[in-house]
């Protein structure tokens, strides 16, 4: 598995991809099992497109790598600006232009060069927080 074409799916717009479905399927299985649930290479492509109508100028840090046979674990930080509306267990967010930085982890599981099944954690409490929709002390 390539992380860094792993990482750029999420990070390059995927409006300036040719094929963004054709480009998940080289990194992802389809369809590929996210936090128990099955999606499809298509499901990829929305998420994708939903998060950067969201956060604009997305890069990610990569904190840590960690690798045990079949599974991947890396934390990382997604560096992004709130520039369109956001769901959150609170409700929409509209836009709000700030710098965000999001803490994340993921549990990626690796067969045959394709990623089979993602756990992803992350830091939604410290996010809420930096949009102002929970107090600095919870």
């Amino acid at each position: 598995m390539d992380l860094d074409a792993v990482l750029a799916l999420w990070d390059q717009p995927i409006e300036q991809r040719d094929d963004p479905v054709a480009d998940f399927r080289r990194c992802y299985a389809d369809p590929v099992t996210v936090n128990g649930v099955p999606a499809t290479a298509e499901q990829l492509v929305q998420r994708a497109r939903a998060l950067q109508v969201a956060f604009a100028e997305r890069r990610t840090e990569l904190v840590h790598r960690v690798e045990a046979g079949d599974k991947v674990v890396i934390g990382f930080y997604m560096h992004v600006r709130h520039v369109g509306p956001y769901e959150t267990a609170f409700g929409r967010v509209e836009a709000t232009e700030r710098q965000l930085r999001i803490r994340v982890n993921d549990i990626l599981t690796v067969r045959d060069g394709l990623i089979v099944d993602i756990w992803v954690m992350r830091d939604d409490a410290d996010l809420l927080r930096q949009l102002d929709r929970l107090p600095s002390s919870v």
